[in-house]
């Protein structure tokens, strides 16, 4: 090794079997150790738009984070100054003295009945004397200390009407906090959707209107205690599709049941079947079919029935 490396020397580049020139590596002879020592090297990497807009991407996020933390910073400053504050004031200091004297009161209170009971059981003329010295020593200590804690509790008044201010501009900060937060979403949204359309056109990022909750199932012993509000019938098809497949669609062989109609129902359009309360129709559901419906049949007649006004039967 050398030998190799004083008849190449420090300096000799390596040349691979295609003819490209690589980096060299340079050995240096020391007494007992050989080190390796490889010079700065620049690679380039061939630039990808997906790559380039995931990185830039991270960044418009990154910053998007850094919003959003300092208006949570603000809004916790906001909230320690505005409310939390006065109320540890409050309850470390007038809250701690208005409790002292109102348990002095109370103690006071208890002082003046025992007074009270020792002058009823006093029979001598002397043990009524004592008893009632004492009584009115004890009536005099309880109409002072209830004027001072009467005085502490008409000075709370102004207290209350501070921290229903201070109530009312934590609210406002909160507000403020939570409307900063959605616009700077909804910024980002609006960037990450503006630079996706830039490299895939055929995709689109936007506000989409959050799909309602569905609603809970009814047991079938179990009816509802308020009338309920008839579902929405947006998102179906229009009446005339809707009649139109209705009619065509026969009911399955299996999978339909009896039900028995809870509340009167007046149909929005053709594809609905109207529903008298206490009446007996068969349902079924068709696949694909909105969870919150099913199809009811009355005779001859056919529509979409809510699931909510309906009571199904075994």
């Amino acid at each position: 090794m050398a030998e190799a490396a004083s008849e190449l020397g420090p300096t000799t580049p390596y040349v691979s079997p295609e003819g490209a020139t690589h980096t060299h590596i340079a050995f240096q002879s020391t007494t007992d150790v050989w080190s390796l020592s490889r010079p700065t090297m620049t690679v380039s990497f061939p630039r990808s738009p997906v790559i380039f807009l995931a990185g830039k991407t991270l960044i418009k996020v990154a910053e998007a984070e850094k919003r959003l933390g300092a208006a949570e910073r603000d809004f916790i400053h906001m909230a320690s100054i505005n409310f939390l504050t006065p109320l540890r004031n409050f309850l470390e200091g007038d809250w701690k003295t208005i409790s002292k004297e109102r348990r002095l009161l109370q103690n006071r209170r208890l002082d003046l009945d025992a007074c009270k009971a020792r002058l009823k059981k006093a029979k001598a003329a002397e043990a009524k004397a004592t008893a009632e010295q004492e009584l009115r020593v004890a009536q005099t200590e309880f109409d002072r200390q209830a004027e001072v804690t009467r005085l502490l509790l008409e000075g709370i008044s102004s207290t209350h009407v501070n921290h229903l201010r201070c109530l009312h501009e934590f609210v406002e900060s909160q507000t403020t906090y939570y409307a900063q937060c959605y616009r700077h979403m909804l910024d980002l949204q609006k960037q990450l959707g503006s630079s996706q359309g830039a490299i895939f056109p055929g995709t689109f990022v936007g506000t989409t209107e959050p799909a309602s909750p569905p609603l809970s199932s009814t047991s079938p012993t179990t009816t509802a205690a308020t009338m309920p509000v008839g579902p929405s019938v947006a998102g179906l098809a229009p009446p005339g599709e809707a009649a139109l497949r209705l009619e065509e669609v026969a009911p399955p062989a299996s999978g339909t049941r009896k039900a028995r109609v809870l509340y009167d129902y007046e149909a929005a359009d053709s594809s609905e079947l109207a529903l008298l309360a206490d009446e007996l129709i068969t349902v079924y559901s068709l696949p694909g079919m909105d969870p919150d419906w099913l199809i009811g049949e009355r005779g001859n007649k056919k529509g979409k029935v809510p699931v909510t006004y309906l009571e199904l039967l075994s």
